[in-house]
């Protein structure tokens, strides 16, 4: 229990810290030539944007992989086979391992890049630079990269396996820092329907991670064995036997139909082959719903904001070309003069787009 009280207590701060953190989305300065020290790297370099493109890349790994293996270490028969087997049997240990190494050298990747001050000046020193970061991202960054999964093989606490586990979270608050930096990309029609798209179904993963998760650690618990997983065993016919941890639906079975509920809860399709039974489950139901709910609005909400501004230069052009059409009319102008009026407007609007070329 203190231990959980920890955990909420460090997200809660990190929350704070991330909502206090400036806007990433900012004037790179590229037409600035600063001093640059040794081992200085501008962050409008080509090395410094491909960099960010690879952390992203594994941050994306991270936020689909690591709410899998905190939900899935709960498992007492999955965290038994990780400890029998070893680390580095398996491929999932040594590709997270890779991943904490990245992200190291992305801290002290970060503690040799310039920035932009307050006063628009690109600033290259390195102690400046090191103290702004450290104001920053560089608590976050630093538990994005401790390597939990080296502590959880010292330990055979399930406790302390637990915590790791919900420690291993907390480098979901990197996707906030990503988030700003792909808001420079929100002029894109196509790029932010595609976002929200991932958004959505990254959300609908995590929910799916929960809900897994309230059921593995209910399930013993429970008397009657009424939860989803007992459920879902006989519906498939893989009853649980308490005597044999090796039954009950597979990892992929709990999965898949772990998202299919919540994708069905998020879009309030709810077909009701998979319901929650427990008060637990139909706590985290109601959350689902509200969630749901928001998405919705927010999704939707962007999508008709989109949509309206693909079709405005359209709807200008209409406007536009009903005012040439109403002065025609207002001054009967005759048709061989009116065609190349109309002709003009539609030749010029293709070379403007509706621009005062004046101004």
């Amino acid at each position: 229990t203190n231990h959980l009280h920890f955990y909420i207590v460090y997200v809660f701060f990190s929350i704070i810290q991330v909502l206090s953190l400036g806007a990433d989305v900012l004037p790179e300065y590229k037409l600035q030539t600063p001093r640059i020290n040794k081992f200085t790297i501008l962050h409008y370099s080509p090395f410094k944007a491909v960099w960010d493109w690879l952390i992203l890349l594994l941050v994306i790994y991270t936020a689909i992989f690591t709410p899998y293996s905190a939900a899935f270490l709960l498992n007492d028969r999955e965290e038994q086979k990780r400890r029998e087997c070893g680390y580095s049997c398996s491929p999932l240990n040594v590709v997270d391992l890779i991943v904490d190494i990245m992200f190291i050298i992305d801290i002290l990747i970060n503690f040799r890049t310039t920035y932009v001050n307050q006063n628009e000046e690109v600033v290259s020193d390195p102690a400046k630079i090191a103290i702004h970061y450290f104001k920053g991202w560089f608590l976050i960054d630093m538990v994005a990269a401790i390597p939990f999964d080296l502590l959880i093989f010292g330990s055979g606490s399930d406790e302390t396996t637990t915590l790791i586990g919900l420690l291993k979270t907390a480098r979901l608050l990197r996707l906030v820092r990503v988030a700003r930096k792909l808001d420079r990309y929100s002029e894109y029609g196509a790029a932010v329907l595609m976002l929200l798209m991932c958004i959505f179904a990254l959300i609908a993963h995590w929910l799916a991670c929960i809900w897994y998760a309230i059921g593995n650690v209910e399930r013993p618990y429970l008397t009657d064995k009424i939860g989803w997983l007992d459920s879902l065993g006989q519906q498939i016919g893989k009853r649980y036997n308490d005597s044999d941890s090796s039954s009950g639906p597979s990892i992929k079975d709990k999965y898949v139909t772990a998202l299919y509920f919540t994708f069905s809860s998020l879009t309030s399709v709810g077909f009701g082959n998979v319901s929650p039974n427990t008060n637990s489950e139909k706590i985290f139901s109601i959350c689902v719903m509200l969630i749901g709910s928001l998405m919705y609005a927010s999704i939707f909400g962007n999508v008709s904001a989109i949509i309206q501004r693909l079709y405005s230069g359209t709807a200008r052009y209409h406007m536009q070309m009903l005012r040439v059409k109403e002065f025609i009319r207002f001054h009967q102008i005759p048709n061989p003069l009116r065609q190349r009026l109309e002709e003009y407007f539609q030749h010029a609007w293709t070379y403007t787009n509706g621009i005062d070329m004046n101004m």
